[in-house]
C-alpha cells in the first residue's frame, strides 16, 4: 500500500490494524450517533474505505442503519479502481450502497504513475464497466487537472474518456501543492514545474464547456452531474446542513461548532479503547459562520443571497462581469470562477 504524491488528507497504509479500527469506529457510532436519528445520507470516504473487507464495511453500515428509523436516500462508498471486482461490487450493492465514487484521477498511465496511483487506465475503465454490469446506476468519478507536464490535448483525452464511460457524476480538481507532500518537495527542489495559471484556467474552461455540452449541470465549482444526480451528501456541506464525521481525522458540524477527530490511527484507536478524548472542537463565532456561508455559497450554482451589507462590495465585481446577479442571488461567472478565492476575500 502507498499514498498518492499529492495528498495531504489524513490516510493510513497500516492494514494490520483494520479490525481494530473497525471496532473503534463501531464504538464511536454507538457513542455519538443518536438512536432514532433520521439519517438522510451516508458517505464512506475521505480516504479509501474499499481496502476494508466487505464484511467489515457491512458491520459499519449496519451499525449506522440501526440508528435511523428511515432509509437514507443516498449511501455512497469511495473506492480505488484496484480494490473493485465483480464479487465485491455485487456484495456492496447487496449490503445497501447505492452510489459509488471511484478515484480514477487520470486515464493516462504516465500521469497515474507520476502521482503514485495504484491502478492503471485499463483498471479504471474496467472498474466502472464492472460496476455498471453489477447494477450500479449512480457512479461518480474523480479527475485531476493541471498535473506537471499535462497538456491541453492529454486533458481533453481525459475528459473524453470520462464521458465515454457513461457515468452520472464527475468531480474535477485542480492539482494543489500542499505542505509536506512529495510533489511539493519536488517543486521546491526545482525537479518539477507547476502548470501556469493561464493553462489551468484554459483546462477548467475546456472541462466546463465540454461537460455542459454533454448535459452535465455545473452545480458546484468542482462538481458536475447529470440532472437529478447531484451528490446529496456533499451538497449538505455547501448548504450549511449539520453532519457527523466518524473515524480518525473526521470532521463534524452541528450548526454552531466544529469538531475534528485526532488524525492519527494509533492514537484514535487507543483513546477510544481507554475512554480518553480523541477529538478537539471549537465554537464558531457569528463572524466565522458568516465567512463560511459566503465561501461555501459562492461555490454553488445557487449562489449567495445579496444582502444590503454585501451590495457595496459585490457591485464592482458585478460591473466587471466577475459576478452575476439573478433573483437576488449572486453567482460567479466563468471568468469569476478563475479568481473565486480573490472574490471571496473582497466580500468578507
Amino acid at each position: 500500500m502507498s499514498r498518492c504524491a499529492y495528498c495531504d488528507f489524513f490516510s493510513t497504509t497500516n492494514l494490520p490494524r483494520r479490525e481494530e479500527y473497525v471496532q473503534a469506529l463501531l464504538k464511536e457510532i454507538a457513542d455519538r450517533v443518536p438512536d432514532n436519528n433520521a439519517i438522510s445520507t451516508i458517505y464512506f470516504g475521505g480516504g479509501t474505505p474499499s481496502i476494508l473487507e466487505t464484511e467489515q464495511i457491512a458491520r459499519l453500515l449496519n451499525a449506522l442503519l440501526g440508528k435511523t428509523p428511515v432509509q437514507p436516500t443516498e449511501i455512497t462508498l469511495e473506492a480505488n479502481p484496484g480494490d473493485l471486482n465483480l464479487d465485491k461490487l455485487k456484495a456492496l450493492r447487496a449490503i445497501g450502497f447505492n452510489r459509488l465514487s471511484i478515484g480514477i484521477q487520470s486515464f493516462d498511465d504516465t500521469e497515474l504513475r507520476f502521482i503514485g496511483r495504484r491502478h492503471n487506465a485499463i483498471q479504471a475503465r474496467q472498474a466502472v464497466a464492472e460496476a455498471q454490469k453489477t447494477g450500479w446506476n449512480n457512479i461518480s468519478i474523480d479527475l485531476i487537472y493541471a498535473l506537471p507536464g499535462q497538456t491541453m490535448e492529454t486533458w481533453r483525452r481525459n475528459i473524453t474518456s470520462a464521458l465515454e464511460l457513461g457515468v452520472q457524476h464527475i468531480s474535477c480538481y485542480c492539482l494543489s501543492y500542499e505542505n509536506g507532500t512529495p510533489l511539493t518537495r519536488l517543486m521546491k527542489e526545482g525537479r518539477l514545474k507547476p502548470t501556469d495559471e493561464q493553462t489551468e484556467n484554459n483546462m477548467y474552461d475546456e472541462l466546463c464547456s465540454t461537460l455542459k455540452s454533454h448535459g452535465f449541470i455545473h452545480y458546484e465549482v468542482s462538481n458536475f452531474a447529470l440532472p437529478g444526480r447531484e451528490a446529496q451528501h456533499n451538497s449538505s456541506y455547501w448548504n450549511d446542513t449539520p453532519y457527523i464525521g466518524l473515524g480518525a481525522g473526521a470532521h463534524s458540524y452541528d450548526g454552531e461548532s466544529r469538531r475534528w477527530n485526532i488524525a492519527d490511527l494509533d492514537t484514535y484507536i487507543t483513546h477510544i479503547a481507554d475512554g480518553k478524548p480523541y477529538w478537539e472542537d471549537e465554537q464558531l463565532t457569528d463572524e466565522q459562520k458568516e465567512i463560511e456561508h459566503i465561501m461555501l455559497s459562492l461555490r454553488t450554482r445557487r449562489g449567495l443571497k445579496l444582502t444590503n451589507e454585501l451590495q457595496a462590495k459585490a457591485q464592482p465585481m458585478i460591473d466587471k462581469g466577475l459576478l452575476s446577479l439573478s433573483n437576488g442571488f449572486i453567482t460567479a461567472t466563468q471568468e469569476g470562477l478563475h479568481i473565486l478565492n480573490r472574490i471571496i476575500e473582497q466580500l468578507i
